[in-house]
């Protein structure tokens, strides 16, 4: 597969300190503000905003107390179970120290959130008595918005970069102790994982009667973000901790965890 990305003869690559980014927005003191976390809280009101305008849309399986207790919960879920999720499957020596709460350090599994995500619908749902699965089915619609905003902040981070190529678009970049030309593999990631499936998961809901099927949007979901994960760990480097695992298993850490 990488093969299809490949270009002979590729004009000198690019290099990330080049473009102009850092990973803040401002510094006062010994505070930054960054990206990353600007991503997270981006996506979240992005979801929490769309998802009361898709409550109003006949056939809702909440009300809106439903979507602030969700709003609440899910962005618990979400940084809990996505930097504890983090630690178990990447990185399990950040259990040993309080490295394990720096969350502005990055370090966040998208499986993990899933998890955390699941718990907390799952809470909402028993206390509300409100259907579970048509419940997923509407916070689904809403989790692109996160992924594309954490992939761009991956990216201006200079962090989770890919795997070496020769592409004319391959980056150098400065966290890189090789310094070889990679694929930009989070901008990958931003454009298949988000932009693409909050084209798909938008144009099901309102544009298709997908919302009354229960299981159908959330299923759609569940298949097309394993999906574009899976292919896109073809191009991103594996942890550096995980290498021999994926020479091991022929797979990265990423692609195993998307399978189930």
């Amino acid at each position: 597969m990488l093969s299809l990305l490949a270009a002979s003869g590729a004009a000198e690559p690019i290099y990330w300190e080049n473009l102009g980014l850092r990973p803040y927005l401002f510094e006062i003191g010994g505070f930054q503000l960054r990206f990353y976390s600007l991503a997270y809280l981006l996506g979240i009101l992005l979801g929490y905003w769309h998802l009361s305008k898709m409550i109003k849309a006949p056939g809702a399986p909440m009300a809106q107390r439903h979507a602030d207790d969700l709003f609440f919960y899910c962005t618990l879920g979400v940084i809990l179970g996505g930097r504890l999720g983090y630690a178990a499957f990447y990185k399990p020596e950040l259990f040993a120290s309080a490295d394990v709460f720096k969350l502005w350090e990055g370090g966040m599994s998208f499986h993990g959130g899933v998890i955390g995500v699941l718990v907390a619908i799952s809470w909402v749902a028993w206390r509300g008595g409100l259907n579970w699965l048509r419940v997923c089915d509407y916070i689904a619609v809403n989790v692109p918005f996160g992924m594309f905003f954490g992939r761009l902040a991956n990216f201006v981070n200079g962090e989770l970069w890919g795997r070496s190529t020769d592409v004319p678009w391959a980056m150098v970049f400065p966290s890189d102790p090789s310094q070889l030309a990679r694929h930009p593999s989070q901008l990958y990631q931003a454009g298949l994982e988000g932009l693409a499936m909050m084209a798909i998961m938008l144009s099901l809901f309102w544009l298709t009667k997908a919302r009354w099927k229960p299981g159908l949007l959330v299923g759609v979901f569940t298949a097309g973000i394993a999906t574009a994960r899976f292919i896109n760990e073809f191009f991103r480097q594996p942890d550096a901790q995980l290498t021999e695992f994926a020479m091991r298993t022929g797979l990265s850490m990423g692609q195993g965890l998307s399978i189930p």
